[in-house]
């Protein structure tokens, strides 16, 4: 089981880099959409439809992880092939549930695009910057879309990518620390889709000009308190600069959000430019905008940090199914 768990996160992270992400039409997540812009249309005035919606449609989201992930494995257990074919089932369903689930591919490669852009056709990287950064980029200087799509990232690095990485590593403790180590793939499948719901929700709903977006906001801040900080000294560490985090705590704390601010500090810090969004804050205030060399070298420097996440959340998940040995896959 343990040599299962950390399989599925090295075929989730293998898919992510050689597919990049699935078709909008067959993903899973642009389904969750679906019912989370309903009580967005239907409820955008009502705190307590958003308390129901984020108490129930990432539980949803991930019981259907888990439930496929359970389905699978039993049928491949009843069917007439080796013992072990259902084991090899399940192993497969959690890589895809986790697969779609943590992104780091697209990320990297809109935020290239967005900078190669901002030097040739300012307009034509204005327009791809709205796939990272829900901001207004129409009046943007190219200084200014290069340092949003630094910000952008850095935050969805922690949102997107390291959040469900360690989602999965902590449901596959927790069904050995439970005594059901036969759970431990439906479990890091259900908690990596859960936290996934938890941030789309907060992504479509959760701004302040929204009663709705009221709970899902202050839980994707409870929720992204651990992966951002987890992000920022992987930024780090893939910086080897990790005197980084202590210089950036002075500027983690500007933005709003109790979490974003960590890992695109620290992103700041380690390339030496300011990062910028136009009346809300300001990171690094004393150096100049990122040029195109240093946007590319922060890019280069997340996707770094995600391959970091994906083998810190192999081994973590490794030794988490570990801890019970000579069990067999769910039945």
């Amino acid at each position: 089981m343990s040599a299962a768990a950390a399989m599925a996160v090295l075929a989730a992270a293998t898919l992510d880099r050689v597919v990049g992400e699935p078709p909008a039409r067959v993903h899973p997540v642009v389904w969750l959409g679906k019912p989370v812009g309903y009580v967005d249309r239907a409820f955008t005035d009502s705190r307590l439809a958003g308390v129901a919606a984020a108490v129930l449609l990432p539980v949803a989201f991930a019981g259907v992880a888990a439930g496929v992930v359970l389905a699978g494995a039993r049928a491949g257990t009843a069917s007439p092939f080796s013992a072990g074919f259902g084991l090899a089932v399940a192993t497969a369903l959690a890589a895809l549930v986790l697969f779609v689930c943590a992104s780091l591919r697209m990320l990297v490669d809109v935020a290239d695009d967005v900078i190669a852009l901002s030097t040739d056709d300012l307009d034509a990287a204005r327009e791809a910057l709205l796939a990272l950064a829900g901001r207004e980029a129409s009046d943007l200087s190219a200084g200014l879309v290069r340092s949003a799509a630094v910000e952008s990232a850095a935050e969805n690095l922690a949102d997107g990518h390291v959040a469900p990485l360690l989602g999965f590593a902590v449901g596959a403790a927790v069904a050995p620390l439970a005594g059901v180590p036969e759970l431990a793939l439906p479990a890091a499948a259900a908690a990596a889709a859960w936290v996934k719901g938890v941030n789309t929700l907060d992504s479509m709903l959760g701004y302040r000009s929204k009663p709705v977006g009221w709970a899902p906001a202050r839980l994707d801040d409870i929720v992204m308190w651990i992966p951002a900080r987890v992000a920022a000294l992987l930024i780090a560490v893939a910086a080897l600069a990790p005197g980084a985090l202590r210089r950036a705590r002075t500027w983690a704390r500007v933005p709003d959000s109790p979490n974003s601010g960590w890992p695109m500090a620290t992103l700041a810090t380690v390339l030496d430019v300011r990062l910028e969004k136009p009346e809300t804050y300001t990171l690094n205030p004393e150096r100049s905008l990122p040029d195109a060399e240093q946007a590319n070298r922060g890019v280069a420097v997340v996707d770094r940090a995600g391959w970091l996440a994906v083998v810190l959340a192999g081994l973590a998940t490794a030794a988490a199914a570990g801890l019970t040995s000579g069990v067999s896959v769910a039945v």
